[in-house]
């Protein structure tokens, strides 16, 4: 599993099938970070031509194809991950509907299902199917990350702290884990969480990727640090958008710390123009600006 929190777990689009090998996108990245008259420029990434081909091989696969009603569950899965991947919420939500109602133990599906719930406010129903996920798979290890954030947006902060720590258990030396249980923990006791991530600091790689942002929370490395960090060591064409959507999501998240609504906004407008749908930080950069723009409402 990638250090990269997806919250789009085990979604393996190759697995079900070797018509889908090749699936994997090849993005561009984004090609300038600029400040022009004090606005962050970017162009967002924009999915490529195997996605295109890709999702054509499902749609005659499963218009086609005499299937089980296992595999033609999978089928429909896959074509909801890429569906949700490039943005197309509805249609992969009715694409992991069919899927359940093939499969009905099938938990990946589930788990995108809570997580639309809670991007809609539907916490209810979000916690329904994330404790649906750990019944069916009770080591679904990103299932607590995504009930843990579903009860942090519903205002139930006592249980998203057992859910976080529970994610974090799973794997103390990933920085996202660490930053998501500060987030969570912020909201009790700013001074204690930030002594903790202060503490769970010391279990991280200090050459990767998440470590960096951590370190600009505790106040070791600088915002123009973070930024030039999302340059280096870049492995893929679509990794350096991941960065910047990450960056953004969690610089805006200081922000607010901060008190500085206007600059979270600007990054949350950032976070969401990178066109990285499937990470849990474009994911939630929607809601968390909605409640920026009431915060900059109430100061006017």
């Amino acid at each position: 599993m990638s250090l990269k929190i997806r919250t789009a777990v085990v979604a393996v689009l190759a697995g079900a099938s070797l018509l889908l090998a090749g699936c994997a996108t090849t993005q561009s990245p984004l090609d300038n970070h600029n400040d022009v008259e004090g606005k962050l420029v970017i162009a967002p990434v924009m999915p490529d031509y195997k996605v295109e081909v890709t999702l054509a091989k499902l749609n005659e696969i499963l218009a086609t194809v005499e299937l089980t009603n296992e595999q033609r569950a999978r089928f429909h899965y896959d074509r909801g991950v890429i569906y949700d991947s490039v943005g197309l919420r509805l249609l992969a939500r009715i694409d992991f509907m069919q899927a359940l109602k093939l499969q009905p133990d099938l938990a990946d599906a589930y788990n995108f299902l809570g997580i639309y719930y809670t991007q809609e406010g539907e916490y209810a129903s979000a916690y329904e199917a994330f404790d649906g996920v750990l019944e069916l798979a009770p080591n679904y290890d990103y299932a607590y990350l995504n009930r843990g954030i579903a009860l942090y947006y519903g205002d139930r902060n006592d249980l998203a702290t057992k859910d976080m720590q529970a994610f974090y258990a799973g794997d103390n030396k990933d920085g996202y884990r660490a930053l998501w249980l500060y987030l969570i923990d912020f909201k009790d006791d700013a001074v204690a969480a930030k002594k903790q991530l202060a503490e769970n600091r010391k279990n991280l790689d200090n050459d990767a990727w998440a470590t960096v942002i951590v370190d600009y929370y505790l106040g070791t490395k600088s915002h123009d640090e973070v930024f030039a960090a999302a340059k280096v060591g870049l492995t893929h064409p679509k990794e350096y958008a991941e960065r910047l959507c990450e960056a953004y999501f969690y610089l805006a998240k200081m922000a607010i710390e901060n008190k500085q609504y206007q600059d979270a906004a600007n990054y949350f407008r950032l976070a969401l123009a990178t066109n990285i749908y499937d990470f849990v930080e474009h994911r939630y950069a929607r809601i968390e600006l909605a409640k920026v723009k009431g915060l900059l409402e109430a100061t006017k």
